[in-house]
């Protein structure tokens, strides 16, 4: 587990540092040629157009790198665990970090490369170098707004929604999994809705495990959070079925902190499902990208039956047909009626082989 973790955080750490790196070369060299149209540079030093450019370009990917990895650190490191206030001195201070380091390097290549003899301070203080700066900050800035739009959207979605892609519906393959906090209504009495909604935060963060697997955050609603893959991604080594259990790790091996700071160990109850959905984007004032058709409904009717036959994930036939594994135990329940379908659907209980010699994952008889 710990090697597919970390295997999985070099992936996201690779994914943000590309996306900086990708950004502000392009940015730096158009920064360099507004400046150089109709003016005269009044700083110290001129190395030329085309030399400039070759700069820009070269400091951009080194700036994105420095960037992209001070954004990793926001992300995995700071955000979540740290108050808003902490959060934005946090950022502020990687700004500041990032500018200084940038400043160095500019000042390294100026002295070595360039042979341009300067003091330090003069460099920095020059008299061209206050809107570049100015813009260096702007365009960071800018960047980590991105950033959070596309988290906010789902990694990729951005993207889908920039380019159209998905302006005209059209079908693809999918596995769905719906996940709902088991006995949500008393711990909400319990705890109130502040309280509530914050241990919903934490077990939506510590959800954050289901990247490892490849999976795709479609929706959170109130207490219950919607993942999908394209269906080879979500077969391929049982991601589908192993994000899951790995999810429910997460949530025993944190039990301490819960009981400690809610009183409760939560727990969550899951349904899958696989087939064809319509892919669109949808909104005229708030855009996002939506997932229509059977295959949905079946999955969230599933999942009101986990109670019913107290067990904590099940998967249709469907699904079942195309899982090849040989490290889960899947039961068969039946032919099951579902709410708002005319026919019935065989579904099944999964087990990892494993958990034969540990506590069962039934759930425990309690009521929503």
């Amino acid at each position: 587990m710990k090697s597919k973790f970390d295997s999985a955080q070099k992936r996201r750490k690779k994914r943000i540092i590309r996306q900086y790196a990708l950004f502000w070369p392009p940015a730096l060299v158009f920064l360099t040629i507004v400046r150089s149209i109709g003016t005269e540079e009044i700083g110290s030093f001129d190395p030329g157009i085309t030399m400039s450019i070759i700069l820009a370009a070269t400091f951009g990917v080194i700036g994105g790198i420095i960037s992209g990895s001070l954004q990793y650190i926001l992300e995995e490191k700071i955000y979540g665990k740290a108050s808003v206030l902490k959060l934005g001195l946090a950022k502020g201070a990687f700004i500041i970090l990032f500018l200084v380091l940038f400043i160095v390097l500019a000042f390294i290549v100026t002295k070595v490369v360039f042979k341009h003899n300067i003091a330090f301070w003069t460099f920095v203080m020059d008299e061209g170098s206050g809107p570049v700066y100015f813009y260096i900050i702007t365009v960071d800035i800018f960047m980590t707004r991105l950033r959070q739009v596309n988290l906010m959207l789902g990694e990729g979605n951005l993207t889908k929604l920039l380019t159209a892609k998905l302006y005209i519906p059209h079908e693809e393959e999918r596995i769905f999994m719906f996940l709902d906090l088991q006995s949500s209504t008393s711990i909400a009495e319990k705890l109130g809705h502040i309280k509530y909604s914050q241990l919903i935060q934490d077990c939506f963060y510590d959800l954050g495990v289901v990247d490892e697997y490849e999976a795709e955050i479609y929706q959170y609603v109130g207490d219950e959070a919607v993942l999908t893959w394209e269906l080879n991604k979500g077969l391929n080594k049982d991601q589908c079925l192993n994000s899951y259990f790995a999810f429910i790790e997460t949530l025993e091996r944190k039990k301490d902190y819960y009981l400690k700071k809610y009183d409760t160990a939560p727990s969550f109850k899951a349904a899958l499902n696989c087939g064809r959905v319509t892919a669109t984007e949808v909104g005229r004032y708030k855009k996002e990208i939506a997932y229509h058709g059977d295959t949905l409904n079946t999955a969230a009717r599933i999942l009101a039956k986990c109670n019913e036959f107290n067990e904590m994930i099940l998967i249709s036939e469907n699904l079942r047909r195309l899982v090849k594994s040989s490290h889960f135990e899947f039961k068969l329940i039946g032919d099951v009626p579902l709410r708002g379908k005319t026919e019935t659907v065989e579904i099944f209980a999964v087990n990892p082989k494993q958990a034969q010699s540990e506590p069962n994952t039934n759930i425990n008889n309690q009521s929503l």
